[in-house]
């Protein structure tokens, strides 16, 4: 299955979720885990495409996201997630 074919009800499948209620959230999170994918490898959509394999990680980052909704600071960490995406697009750096 390539990335652009994977739709919500996949995601929710994936995630044991069989109810409608968090369709919107499922929204979000897709178009989140394909900009997450592209920004971190580089690749355009169409080149996403051409490995099959990152549909799993995207499966499995989709599935994480939506178990891991809030932004918790736990033992002085905030949600390595969030984190990463944050760190992707900061462009304070020192």
């Amino acid at each position: 299955m390539k990335i652009s074919e994977v739709k919500i009800n996949d995601l929710k499948d994936y995630a044991h979720v069989y109810h409608n209620e968090d369709d919107k959230v499922f929204d979000a999170i897709l178009a989140a885990c394909k900009s997450y994918i592209s920004g971190y490898t580089g690749l355009t959509t169409e080149k996403m495409d051409t490995k099959e394999d990152l549909t799993i990680a995207l499966k499995v980052l989709a599935n994480e996201m939506y178990d891991n909704r809030s932004f918790s600071v736990e033992n002085d960490k905030i949600n390595p997630v969030i984190k990463s995406i944050l760190d992707m697009h900061s462009i304070n750096l020192l």
